[in-house]
């Protein structure tokens, strides 16, 4: 399809889940940042009750506000976004995340200066600047267990070691990558449809490297640009999830996220997906073998939230049927 077949160059798609405040300064970016491009910005609101969609009608006329009476998770909230975009290029945008100079209209210019791009992904910093994993790599049963196990914190210049987030390359370069967080990338309209949406069985992670692997696999690339920024302010439930904590928020994430682990693994390597979950079951049962005896009580506390994993990672395992399903959303 040729520019003039679209309506507009640039479809945004906003999803919004109790982030009003955060909203209205990551729409200001988009609005600020739109330049000369046509623009459509969509907000897909996952039932917000703290005045989200009321700020959004009120202050962003111009917006189409599509509002779901039950939280949709990420990927199926943004495919109802992608029914009603009309852009040659999809925009993700994490509500929580800002547009900074030129970002979209770079975005733009990389895509068309890049036919062969199906999706591309720019530099996530906080607001102090500090860089967040921008340009990734496929997740493998190999690479989880080196995440795991804190050799790749260790050793981020490793090649071999810090591979899942290409820690050993200059962030100031471009590359192609297998996939880029879904706080913020940028996708041929015509990928997206020779490929399909993302797939509504991953309600929370995994959906943007799963949709990733298939506009690989039908013969696109990903790349990472650097002179795109976008401030991402996100980073609380992921942090929560790495920690460990039992908290009932945390306990949830970390449910999700082994559901969505097994799911993505049955899909794209069968019986891995056993095999990734024995090797993360085992190295829990070993860190807390070597934790409980300790007169730490810290180290003691650590071997019981080890042991805790195991019994969601389980769980996880039977609410997938080994990742072969999805349970019934909302998760």
């Amino acid at each position: 399809m040729t520019s003039s077949s679209f309506q507009f160059d640039v479809s945004v798609v906003i999803v919004s889940f109790n982030t009003r405040d955060l909203l209205r300064e990551c729409l200001q970016s988009v609005f600020r940042e739109s330049g000369s491009l046509r623009v459509q910005v969509i907000v897909v609101d996952n039932a917000s009750t703290d005045g989200s969609p009321e700020m959004v009608a009120q202050e962003f006329p111009e917006v189409l506000l599509m509002r779901s009476d039950v939280n949709l998770g990420f990927g199926p909230a943004n495919n109802l976004g992608f029914r009603s975009a009309d852009g040659r290029y999809f925009v993700l945008l994490n509500s929580d995340a800002f547009l900074t100079e030129g970002s979209l209209q770079r975005s733009v210019a990389h895509m068309d200066a890049n036919p062969g791009a199906g999706l591309g992904g720019g530099r996530l910093t906080g607001r102090d600047g500090s860089l967040q994993p921008s340009a990734r790599m496929f997740p493998t049963v190999a690479g989880d267990l080196l995440v795991l196990s804190g050799l790749a914190a260790r050793f981020p210049r490793s090649r071999f070691f810090g591979r899942a987030d290409r820690t050993w390359a200059s962030p100031m370069e471009a590359a192609e990558i297998d996939w880029v967080p879904g706080a913020y990338s940028i996708i041929r309209a015509e990928a997206l449809e020779s490929v399909g949406y993302f797939d509504p069985r991953f309600f929370l992670y995994y959906e943007e490297v799963d949709l990733c692997k298939r506009i690989k696999n039908a013969g696109y690339s990903i790349w990472y640009w650097p002179d795109i920024v976008v401030v991402h302010i996100g980073g609380e439930s992921s942090r929560q999830v790495r920690s460990l904590q039992l908290s009932r928020t945390g306990t949830q994430l970390t449910l999700w996220r082994m559901r969505s682990m097994l799911l993505y693994y049955r899909k794209h390597h069968g019986l891995f997906a056993w095999l990734t979950m024995a090797v993360e079951a085992v190295w829990y049962w070993l860190r807390s073998q070597r934790r409980r005896w300790s007169r730490n009580p810290d180290r003691r506390a650590s071997a019981r939230a080890d042991r805790y994993l195991i019994s969601i990672m389980n769980q996880a395992w039977r609410d997938t049927r080994g990742g072969r399903c999805s349970p019934e959303q909302p998760w």
